[in-house]
């Protein structure tokens, strides 16, 4: 895997199934997405719209929604406390603006209710902060010189990133639960399409977070069966 060498075991059960798994999802999801982008919500209403809907009849605090350059780049920052909105999303009164908008709100809700899977990101983030680079250094450490403790302390810090990526997926499997019950609850799910059409497009997003989760772990196993063959 390192220098010119790839490592068979590397190529065959880390990077080709993280390749197909990749592209699987990223297929799917543009697809979802791109479908329901061109079947417009029974409100007929735009992202920023859905937002302040769900802010007048809801229990959510009121909040700044802007528009973000780019596709796919919705988010909520709570730092800044705001939910950025992609174009598509801010400008189409459709189906995917409205479940996006409501994911994105489910976020919200999950750090104005002091949700447990928040604290528990937030409590891993300052440990997070230098993990990639410090995981990466003394793997490559540990391998070209052969330093066997190096190498578990790179696989150390890789598991803490695998252990976010993992958390990860629950926070957004969760924030789509929320954003569902918040359509609901105000009156925005009129019909089967709005129904199908969320779920469609909430569930492909979810998937990403899985793909992500399963390719550190394969990394992560692989990092592993290396030490163990060093040691």
């Amino acid at each position: 895997m390192f220098g010119w060498y790839i490592d068979p075991v590397y190529f065959w059960y880390v990077f080709i199934p993280t390749m197909l798994i990749s592209i699987g999802v990223q297929v799917y999801l543009r697809s979802t997405f791109s479908k329901w982008s061109n079947v417009k919500n029974s409100s007929g209403i735009v992202g920023p719209q859905v937002a302040q809907q769900l802010f007048d009849r809801t229990s959510l605090k009121p909040l700044r929604v802007e528009r973000i350059r780019g596709s796919m780049t919705d988010h909520f920052d709570p730092g800044a406390n705001t939910v950025r909105l992609s174009d598509p999303v801010a400008t189409q009164p459709s189906v995917a603006s409205m479940a996006v908008t409501a994911h994105e709100l489910g976020h919200v809700q999950q750090y104005q209710t002091g949700s447990g899977l928040i604290k528990m990101r937030g409590f891993l983030l300052p440990a997070l902060q230098f993990s990639p680079t410090i995981s990466y250094i003394c793997i490559l450490m540990g391998l070209w010189w052969n330093m066997t403790g190096m190498l578990w302390l790179g696989i150390l810090f890789f598991g803490l990133m695998v252990l976010f990526s993992i958390l990860t997926l629950p926070i957004e499997i969760d924030a789509s639960r929320r954003g569902t019950k918040l359509l609901q609850e105000a009156g925005l799910m009129q019909n089967e399409n709005d129904a199908s059409g969320s779920r469609a497009v909430l569930t492909a997003a979810a998937l990403t977070y899985l793909a992500a989760a399963v390719t550190s772990i394969l990394q992560l196993l692989y990092y592993i069966s290396v030490a163990n063959r060093r040691s």
